[in-house]
């Protein structure tokens, strides 16, 4: 005779409905793209900071009659220190800007990845985790 042993495991059994796993979904989608707009965010800092490093050191020159060597594209037109400076400033705002709308993008992602939080741990508890990997 064969003697089967049923043993509790302490999972209840859920149901995961479709309306759930779009839950889910959606949340692993906010969470990838929280990730790329926070490595582009990233990117964009360290652009601003060469930038930044660049118009410093343009500061220092003594002599105002040079020629100083702006990339645009591919290519690399020489413009007087005035030009290149306002140049550069210019290009720092509009950076900034971009970091700003980046970041705007990211908190309210982030508004949403918290409502889908509290909705999915109500249901599931325990037995889901939401949490991102510190790996």
């Amino acid at each position: 005779m064969a003697a089967t042993m049923k043993t509790t495991v302490g999972v209840e059994d859920i149901v995961v409905t479709f309306e759930d796993q779009q839950k889910i979904n959606k949340f692993a989608r906010n969470t990838n793209r929280i990730t790329e707009l926070k490595n582009e965010i990233q990117a964009k800092k360290k652009t601003l900071q060469n930038l930044q490093d660049a118009s410093d050191d343009l500061m220092m020159l003594d002599d105002d009659s040079l020629l100083i060597p702006y990339q645009i594209g591919g290519v690399f037109i020489s413009h007087s220190q005035e030009e290149t400076q306002n140049m550069l400033e210019s290009a720092k705002e509009a950076l900034e800007e971009e970091v700003r709308g980046y970041e705007e993008r990211v908190s309210s992602i982030q508004q949403v990845l918290n409502d889908l939080k509290v909705q999915l741990y109500a249901k599931f508890g325990n037995n889901i985790n939401l949490e991102a990997d510190e790996s």
